[in-house]
């Protein structure tokens, strides 16, 4: 049943169909062009850093969809100077503040999942249909912070779109690999198994989407 409602999902976002799902909290407006370009250079510093710098302790749940969600949480905080040690960014440049309302910061815990809960959790399939919205299946469309979800039957996957490059973590997590990984579009588009290509005529490729809150 679960296979089925995933297809049914992706042929309702290719053809365009909008899914009857509230966009975000009442109560929360969404992002202006300002805001989402903020949160853009955020969240990819973000995942970038933890490229760099190995996982971060406070990051839980080290998975693909666990990437998004930390690096949108940390986002989404007040990045005051014992944040920025904590977070070994105290002499990195960084992008401008984020000017948020109350409502619009409690995004970073109010997931909306596929039963019509909220919470701090959201697995990979309930981020992007509870959570996201389709922009194409054409990585020349992608916006850094932009999603590939990725269905493989049994198993969905997330990565991020980072502007110049692609970063995702395979779910592995050993002492010599964090899972995490970086690829250029070119390696992922001539990757020996098809499967992960970002192409159109990919059935397991769904698309690119982009995270509700922001503004297209």
């Amino acid at each position: 049943m679960a296979k089925l409602a995933r297809r049914a999902l992706m042929l309702a976002l290719l053809l365009g169909i909008a899914l009857a799902v509230p966009a975000a909290p009442r109560e929360a407006a969404p992002f202006d062009t300002e805001q989402s370009q903020r949160f853009r250079a955020w969240f990819t510093v973000l995942v970038a850093e933890q490229l760099r710098q190995g996982p971060n302790p406070r990051w839980s749940h080290r998975d693909c969809a666990g990437l998004v969600r930390f690096a949108v949480d940390e986002a989404l905080r007040t990045h005051d100077t014992q944040w920025r040690q904590q977070n070994g960014l105290l002499q990195r440049r960084l992008p401008p503040e984020l000017v948020l309302s109350p409502e619009q910061r409690a995004w970073r815990q109010n997931w909306r999942r596929a039963d019509g809960s909220r919470g701090a959790y959201a697995a990979a399939f309930a981020l992007v249909q509870e959570n996201s919205t389709f922009v194409s299946r054409d990585l020349h469309q992608a916006q850094p912070g932009d999603l590939l979800y990725f269905d493989q039957g049994d198993d969905q996957h997330l990565m991020i779109w980072m502007g110049d490059y692609i970063a995702y973590h395979t779910g592995k997590n050993t002492k010599h690999d964090s899972g995490l990984r970086a690829v250029s579009a070119h390696q992922l588009f001539t990757w020996r198994d098809v499967r992960w290509q970002p192409r159109s005529d990919n059935p397991n490729f769904v698309g690119i989407f982009r995270l509700r809150f922001l503004s297209r």
